[in-house]
């Protein structure tokens, strides 16, 4: 099992920025990708960005140059960071860890609102 936690979501408005973090413990040995989720009123949940264990990104095309996605080893912690912030980027954002299996953990979400 893999427990993943995330926060520092809030209301922000349009053109700031907010870091959002995901601690995650448990059984980590065999994951293999972590990553950002959102899912806006009335939308299906969507990738915002993720990385591998080995290497490598990947970000949805609306979040590009705007969010960086990283990773603190020793702290078992993932970030987001997102710049330059939307109204359209408010959602629940959601954290995924990936195991081997494969087997998707996830948080709880983190409320994301951005105003005009």
């Amino acid at each position: 099992q893999v427990q993943v936690v995330e926060s520092g979501g809030g209301l922000v408005q349009a053109g700031g920025s907010l870091r959002l973090s995901c601690a995650y413990s448990g059984r980590l040995f065999d994951i293999f990708n972590l990553g950002w989720y959102r899912q806006a009123p009335g939308e299906e949940r969507e990738l915002v960005a993720r990385m591998s264990i080995g290497g490598g990104e990947d970000y949805a095309d609306s979040v590009k140059g705007r969010f960086a996605i990283s990773r603190d080893r020793a702290k078992n912690t993932l970030y987001l960071q997102m710049n330059s912030l939307k109204p359209e980027d408010t959602a629940v954002y959601y954290c995924c860890v990936i195991s081997y299996g494969p087997t998707q953990y996830w948080g709880q979400g983190t409320q994301v609102t951005v105003s005009s």
